[in-house]
């Protein structure tokens, strides 16, 4: 039996028996992909640490106002979940609606939802510096697609940004009040995160908190420029801390990802008074666990405005 047809059996070992061997990942800049397809020649891919189980697609219940793309909701093990066709959102040509008779259950940001897709392939594991961001390559894809990676036979996989996905499906989160700090403009904080919607909805905390703020879009865009910091603190003879009072990382990121950029900042000593805060859609307690693991100093799941600026008000005081 195929592993794609061992999870479509409802036998999840070929996804589960990857749960203990993820936790090996922190700090290896690896990551694993599952790749499927969306009934053209193309092959995407999501991060297996997203994906609960894979399944046959179920009979979907409609319901009124659903935004465009989303077929309705389903009930699974008691829960009830919408479900989206990716392709619609991807503005692909597949070959019709009743080709997608696969659904993938992913977890984001605390929130469980089915994708249907085409068909499942299988996961492979990749190293992030072979992970390169979209850019503008794919602009027709509506800003969906937020990495591109190769197979060993030189076939593309494009990497889903399911944050801008569910951004167009559901409407951005509202970040609503948050307090401005005292002497927030003489504080700042580092961010680095690839989807463009998070960025935006960091940028809007750090606004209304009235705290200074710097970015950069990926883990090794942001190590480099953090050395650069770094470098010219040492040089002028002050503290970096005086600079940047926090730093602020997502796990997923083409090139570096988090956990190798925190690595890298616990291990220079210049930034032991730097507290490192780790804000990502990978909310389980394994992910968190890694994160501990390579020292992470908090873990803030996406996107809740209010947790986010209540866990760095504290670290900016």
């Amino acid at each position: 039996m195929s592993y794609t047809e061992d999870m479509l059996n409802g036998n999840q070992g070929g996804l589960l028996d990857h749960v203990d061997a993820r936790t090996s990942l922190a700090g290896s800049n690896k990551m694993e992909i599952l790749l499927f397809s969306l009934g053209t020649q193309e092959t995407f891919g999501i991060n297996v640490f997203k994906v609960k189980e894979v399944c046959r697609a179920m009979p979907i219940t409609k319901t009124p106002n659903m935004p465009d793309g989303v077929n309705g909701i389903v009930s699974l093990r008691g829960h009830i979940l919408p479900v989206l066709t990716l392709a619609r959102f991807l503005g692909l040509d597949s070959e019709g609606q009743d080709a997608h008779s696969t659904m993938m259950v992913a977890e984001y940001s605390r929130h469980v939802l089915g994708f249907l897709v085409k068909d499942v392939d299988r996961i492979i594991r990749v190293d992030w510096d072979k992970v390169r961001a979209a850019d503008d390559m794919l602009a027709n894809n509506k800003d969906m697609i937020t990495a591109i990676t190769e197979l060993p036979n030189g076939k593309l996989v494009s990497i889903l940004d399911v944050e801008q996905i569910l951004a167009s499906a559901f409407g951005e989160a509202l970040v609503g009040n948050i307090d401005r700090l005292e002497r927030g403009h003489e504080l700042c904080v580092f961010f680095t995160d690839d989807s463009v919607v998070a960025r935006k909805k960091i940028s809007e905390v750090l606004d209304k908190m009235g705290v200074k703020h710097m970015q950069a879009n990926n883990g090794l865009e942001a190590w480099e420029r953090l050395k650069g910091l770094a470098d010219a603190a040492q040089a002028a003879g002050t503290n970096l801390h005086d600079r940047i009072r926090v730093v602020l990382v997502d796990a997923e990121m083409p090139e570096m990802d988090g956990y190798v950029l925190t690595q890298r900042i616990k291990a220079d000593k210049r930034f032991d008074q730097i507290p490192v805060v780790m804000h990502s859609s990978l909310s389980s307690d394994a992910n968190k666990d890694m994160g501990k693991r390579v020292g992470v100093d908090h873990y803030v799941p996406k996107f809740d405005a209010a947790m986010l600026a209540g866990t760095l008000r504290p670290l900016l005081a």
